[in-house]
């Protein structure tokens, strides 16, 4: 009986591991989607292709060495690809909660779970160096923040090592259940270093401190994007509960769900409002990005609110995201599309409100933890920015920015219908 019972409980995890990852892959055509329709129309290819390319490369480093890195072990020597029935039966049969402990699933299905969210944290950073950055210089950011960077701060975090030998986050009440900070957070700190090496698209501000508006090209397209990173997100959160076959953990799965979607509500109905008062008029990217909001300051920990409190949390991350976006572009830290102020303020917002209504975590835990996360990404992200800016360099030519980086870096223009022949 109790062999039955593992072999069912395993077969629920693993398949729950699986769908929740694919889930949270189709969010790399969120991202495509979303960034594509916020960029002017001569640099749409040329997002479209990072978004791909960067995707392939975080799953191949994160194969290569960064699940190694952030969990301690070889991927091709730890068991992942195979698997010991006996050894895992005994596991099982040795536990004395039986069919009501923690999660037992394929190794295989924890690495795809896992790379996924490498790949999430890379494309926040495509969309804030958009329209500017040489494709190349990217992708080479990308080897290093997912084969190293990211990894580094994951086996801090969800890993449970110690931060160069010094304190461990879990002693001092970090938790971040799903990766507001770890995943999110980390790759705003990412951005930010990127963009301020960059500089500011031409023509974005004037001398006299002007803001000029870059309108999207496609705003169904950037609509489409949100929509699919709504749903990715499910599996996003729902996947991190780690188990589906018992009743606490189902129960447990269904009010992350729940939660997720309405903090997702509430952050889009309260960035909708703040940019009616602020704008006078109902502004569409605001209401995506507060969306966006609400879905990243819920991740911290989606669990434990109920979803009137999780509605809440999602409000305040929407109306700070257009405070944010407005912030940054009067310091002239130009983000095309919000990637920043979504996934770095409302990441550690998310971290912040933890304690709130999980017991486990501390203030005091949850703000070293970002400090730790934001510092060592940054810090690293700033050097290898910094090196490849003075080696390959990593803006493109004026005259390249003016006629757009679609025909400078790929050659093919992604609406070339609506081009006058020359």
């Amino acid at each position: 009986m109790e062999s039955n019972l593992f072999q069912l409980q395993y077969a629920i995890d693993t398949f729950y591991f699986l769908i929740c990852g694919a889930l949270v892959m189709w969010m790399a055509a969120g991202f495509a989607m979303l960034e594509s329709g916020l960029v002017r129309a001569k640099n749409t290819t040329e997002i479209l292709t990072k978004n791909v390319a960067l995707y392939a490369i975080s799953c191949t480093m994160y194969l290569v060495c960064g699940y190694a890195i952030m969990y301690d072990g070889n991927l091709f020597l730890s068991g992942i690809g195979s698997v010991d029935s006996a050894s895992i039966l005994g596991d099982f049969a040795a536990r004395e909660d039986g069919f009501e402990g923690g999660s037992i699933y394929s190794g295989a299905s924890d690495f795809f779970f896992q790379v996924v969210f490498v790949a999430t944290a890379m494309s926040i950073v495509s969309g804030a160096v958009a329209e500017r950055m040489k494709l190349w210089a990217f992708l080479v950011f990308a080897v290093v923040m997912t084969g190293f960077i990211y990894p580094m701060e994951g086996a801090w975090t969800w890993g449970g090592a110690s931060v160069f030998g010094m304190y461990t986050l879990g002693d001092l009440g970090f938790s971040d259940f799903a990766g507001s900070g770890i995943v999110h957070m980390a790759g705003a700190a990412a951005a930010l270093a990127g963009v301020i090496l960059l500089g500011a698209r031409k023509g974005k501000y004037g001398p006299n401190g002007e803001i000029r508006a870059f309108p999207g090209a496609n705003l169904p397209m950037a609509t489409l994007g949100t929509f699919i990173l709504w749903m990715g997100w499910f599996g996003f959160n729902g996947g991190s509960v780690l188990k589906l076959g018992d009743i606490n953990s189902a129960h447990s799965v269904a009010m992350v769900f729940l939660n997720t979607n309405a903090a997702a509500a509430g952050g889009g109905i309260a960035a909708l409002i703040a940019a009616r008062l602020m704008f006078g008029k109902a502004d569409l990217t605001m209401l995506l990005n507060g969306a966006l909001a609400g879905l990243v300051t819920i991740t911290a920990e989606p669990s434990t609110p109920s979803a009137l409190t999780a509605t809440l949390f999602g409000a305040i991350g929407g109306v700070l995201v257009v405070f944010s976006i407005v912030t940054l572009d009067k310091l002239r830290l130009d983000d095309p599309v919000g990637a920043i102020s979504v996934h770095g303020v409302c990441g550690l917002l998310g971290l912040l409100l933890v304690p709130l209504t999980n017991s486990d975590a501390s203030f005091s835990g949850q703000i070293i933890g970002a400090l730790t996360i934001f510092v060592w990404v940054f810090g690293a992200s700033m050097i290898v920015w910094g090196i490849l800016k003075a080696v390959i360099g990593i803006r493109v030519t004026e005259e390249e920015e003016y006629e757009g980086v679609d025909l400078s870096e790929c050659g093919m223009e992604a609406y070339p219908e609506f081009v006058s022949s020359k």
